[in-house]
């Protein structure tokens, strides 16, 4: 029985042994290949990527179609002593958009951007936007409600919102068309 140990210790060792260089090899040929699966997973990443931004163009043609899209738009006037808390849109006495404001998404409007705050469907023909704002000038609040009406024919309607305080046009509200 003794001797039987000794050949089971010496073929264990001899086993250890062997799974032992095998693990360094698995791990030498591992390096190499990883870095080729790297490269690799970064390519389908980005065609990942590419592939669905093309689902999403094509999902807004699809949604909503040149002919009757109709988009909203948020500008900010009078920057420097007003900042916008919310806005609640109403087309044709529907609510179709809320928005409460970060202080990073004020900012951005500060600086001149534009948010995209509302795509939708209409007929051609007459409607009627609505609009609450919520915000804040020289510490005191400020509240104002606006309405515009715009006729929709063939083809996409945009209008932007350009938002502020009291001092600017139309009294903090000026809607465009584009």
């Amino acid at each position: 029985m003794g001797r039987v140990l000794k050949i089971t210790g010496s073929g264990l060792l001899i086993l250890a042994l062997s799974f032992y260089q095998a693990a360094i090899q698995a791990e030498e040929v591992t390096k190499a290949q990883v870095k080729g699966l790297d490269e690799q997973v970064q390519d389908i990443k980005s065609d990942v990527l590419g592939i669905a931004t093309e689902i999403n163009q094509l999902e807004e043609k699809l949604l909503y179609p040149s002919n009757s899209q109709v988009s909203f738009f948020i500008s900010l006037e009078g920057k420097e002593n007003f900042s916008i808390d919310s806005v609640q849109i109403r087309l044709d006495g529907k609510v179709v958009a809320r928005h409460l404001y970060t202080a990073r998404e004020v900012k951005a409007l500060r600086e001149g951007g534009v948010q995209r705050i509302y795509t939708g469907n209409v007929r051609t023909g007459g409607h009627q936007l609505s609009l609450d704002l919520l915000g804040q000038t020289s510490g005191s609040d400020y509240k104002k409600q606006a309405e515009y009406s715009f006729n929709k024919s063939a083809g996409p309607k945009f209008v932007e919102i350009a938002v502020g305080g009291p001092g600017t046009d139309n009294q903090g509200i000026h809607f465009k068309d584009w």
